[in-house]
């Protein structure tokens, strides 16, 4: 197994490579009160690696509900897939916000999976989101929104 101790370095580039967000739920860290964590994408104890292309930027909720996971269950067709891989994939692919900017919707199997499986749309982070929508901190730039 490879060693879990992962540099101030690589973590400032997952950041940065993030912009600063939760690559699952895209909730923005520089309004936080802790930092985020640097997620292995494939699990160590799925025999993932603790390199670059396998790390991930993950709030800690998202962290905490992804914990060991690659898979999840589509609620539409109750299939096992894929969880969202930010290194193989772009979230605009799978996600895209509801026309108020509130909640996440997705546009996949593996989109739907992810917010099932992570829980994208508690109600906490709802409150998080209208709150920073309110002073125009939400949704990131560039997201899509539903038309």
């Amino acid at each position: 197994m490879s060693n879990r101790k992962i540099t101030d370095s690589i973590q400032q580039e997952v950041r940065q490579r993030a912009l600063e967000l939760c690559e699952y739920c895209h909730a923005s860290e520089k309004w936080q009160y802790v930092l985020f964590t640097v997620d292995h994408v494939i699990p160590l104890s799925k025999n993932g690696e603790n390199t670059i292309d396998n790390l991930a930027l993950a709030c800690f909720h998202c962290n905490r509900q992804k914990s060991n996971k690659i898979t999840g269950i589509d609620p539409d067709s109750g299939n096992e897939v894929a969880l969202f891989n930010p290194r193989k994939s772009f979230w605009n692919k799978h996600f895209i916000w509801s026309i108020n900017g509130l909640i996440i919707i997705g546009l996949t199997p593996t989109g739907k999976a992810t917010i099932s499986t992570l829980n994208l749309n508690r109600e906490r982070i709802i409150n998080i989101r209208a709150a920073d929508k309110a002073i125009n901190r939400h949704p990131p730039p560039g997201d899509p929104i539903e038309k």
